[in-house]
């Protein structure tokens, strides 16, 4: 058995951490941190909890936590973890960082999107991404992995093998995509009420978006020089969910068959990543309450552009079941462990 700790317990990403690890035949829950809620049970923050999680939220002091814990998981606002995560709390225990203080390569870059200085510039080095289907190898021996955002898992995924193999123009990407509230976290917004976001949607972020340079960043790797895309996202009034709509020019004389080989070779064995016909599109009451994503690549051949389709769930593959998954791969249990549940659907 390993012990577990959350940070960040009190959360949407939080809750699903707690109800994937009790169900993990390896893992403890060893310690839940909440400095909102710190000295209050968890189960009167989560009424549906009680007799189920009933332990009193702590405060959030990593170094102490390092201590007495195989692995953290850090489900905090960005900002935190780079002033908090240092060389010492990891020579004690391994990080899963579900924010966004460890995604982005390059400093100025964090800095000027998320408007906060850097304070752990020295770790970036050997933070790992933890998207598992391109960099299971590295996640395998990480002691710092930045678990990736949920617009960023559906919208890379989607695009990553026409990107790889070089079958789209790189400079014709755009991202059409829609989240759930849930997208949102619990703390209080107006425009996340629901008499105002019900019988609604509205895109938001136009241009500015914080995902947008963890996409590019992605994306720029697998295309070997760098690309930059139109990200557009939306809310719309459901829960949790995400559907990632990306339109992109195909390169002269590219076929339909290429573009499907190339998703078959790289999606084909991956335990989470569903192919469907395009007769069946990926929609995200398919994937609700789990780890999968649904992909569909389709050929536009009266504008020779690639319609590429991607759905997950964003506090499960796009949050806390993609940390877990990561978790299996760093202490090299099976990779689905505690997270190969059905989808929930309705």
């Amino acid at each position: 058995m390993i012990n577990a700790a959350i940070a960040g317990a009190t959360g949407y990403t939080g809750i699903q951490l707690i109800n994937l690890l009790k169900h993990h035949p390896h893992v403890r829950i060893n310690a839940l941190t909440a400095n909102s809620n710190a000295g209050e049970g968890f189960s009167k923050v989560f009424p549906s909890h009680l007799k189920i999680e009933d332990r009193i939220c702590d405060a959030t002091e990593l170094e102490r936590l390092s201590k007495t814990n195989d692995v953290i998981f850090l489900a905090l606002p960005h900002g935190i973890a780079s002033k908090t995560v240092t060389e010492e709390v990891l020579s004690n225990t391994k990080i899963i960082d579900l924010g966004a203080d460890f995604r982005l390569k390059n400093i100025s870059e964090y800095e000027e999107w998320y408007k906060t200085e850097h304070f752990g510039k020295s770790l970036l080095p050997q933070a790992v991404y933890g998207l598992s289907e391109i960099y299971r190898e590295q996640v395998k021996t990480a002691r710092l992995v930045a678990n990736p955002g949920c617009y960023t898992t559906a919208s890379i995924l989607s695009l990553y093998p026409a990107v790889k193999y070089g079958l789209i123009d790189p400079t014709s990407i755009i991202i059409d995509a829609k989240s759930g509230v849930s997208g949102a976290g619990r703390g209080l917004s107006l425009g996340n009420h629901f008499c105002e976001a019900n019988e609604s949607i509205k895109a938001y972020g136009v241009t500015t978006h914080r995902h947008t340079p963890e996409i590019e960043q992605e994306l720029s790797f697998a295309n070997g020089s760098p690309i930059h895309v139109t990200f557009t996202p939306h809310l719309i009034p459901m829960q949790r969910g995400i559907l990632s709509v990306c339109y992109a020019s195909l390169k002269k004389s590219v076929s339909k068959k290429e573009i499907e080989e190339a998703y078959v070779d790289m999606y084909g064995k991956e335990p989470f990543i569903r192919i469907r016909r395009s007769d069946d599109l990926p929609q995200t009451n398919y994937v609700k309450g789990s780890n999968y994503f649904d992909v569909t690549p389709i050929v536009d051949k009266r504008t020779d552009r690639l319609i590429a389709i991607g759905a997950l769930d964003n506090l499960m593959k796009g949050a806390a079941s993609q940390a877990v998954q990561n978790m299996n791969i760093m202490f090299g249990y099976k990779e689905s462990m505690g997270i190969d549940d059905c989808p929930l659907y309705l």
